[in-house]
């Protein structure tokens, strides 16, 4: 699935995340390029009030992040995304709990999913890849049973 994402909107749903905190904007991106680890998700993650000159694009793998400078909002951002997306915007889910946004978003028959949601299937997503899996069960084979597939490798005896 491909998501464009309101970032501010996203933080302010995130748990242990503030929108006070001063590398807020970086811990987001983290997170999600941890949900985007081993799967076919492509995030394009919109963050307003870039400082001056720091506006611009940065590519992360399959998380591309936008700061918008101030002469605009991430809002709008977005909504021109979707335009510059035409058809293909259908194949994209935008996350904002803003109701411009969704409706510029459904407009285009993208799909809509709120912040709170989308932290819940960020959340669910990063606990079910945290847990380890059960270390694999000793399974070597004895000595009797190395020779005897020595045996068959080797063309002495076949199998039984």
């Amino acid at each position: 699935m491909n998501y464009i994402i309101d970032g501010h909107n996203l933080i302010s749903k995130i748990p242990g995340l503030d929108l006070s905190m001063p590398d807020d904007e970086q811990r987001l991106t983290e997170l999600l390029i941890q949900y985007c680890q081993g799967s076919r998700h492509k995030l394009e993650v919109y963050f307003d009030q870039a400082p001056v000159g720091q506006a611009g694009v940065v590519n992360y793998g399959r998380v591309r992040t936008h700061f918008v400078s101030k002469r605009q909002t991430a809002d709008d951002a977005i909504r021109k995304r979707l335009s510059l997306l035409g058809r293909s915007a259908k194949t994209w889910a935008v996350v904002s709990s803003d109701r411009a946004v969704q409706v510029a978003a459904r407009a285009v028959y993208a799909q809509v999913l709120s912040a709170d949601e989308f932290s819940s299937l960020l959340q669910t997503s990063l606990h079910a890849g945290s847990a380890q899996p059960e270390p694999a069960a000793d399974e070597s084979l004895s000595e009797a049973e190395v020779r005897e597939w020595e045996a068959i490798f080797k063309g002495k005896r076949g199998p039984r």
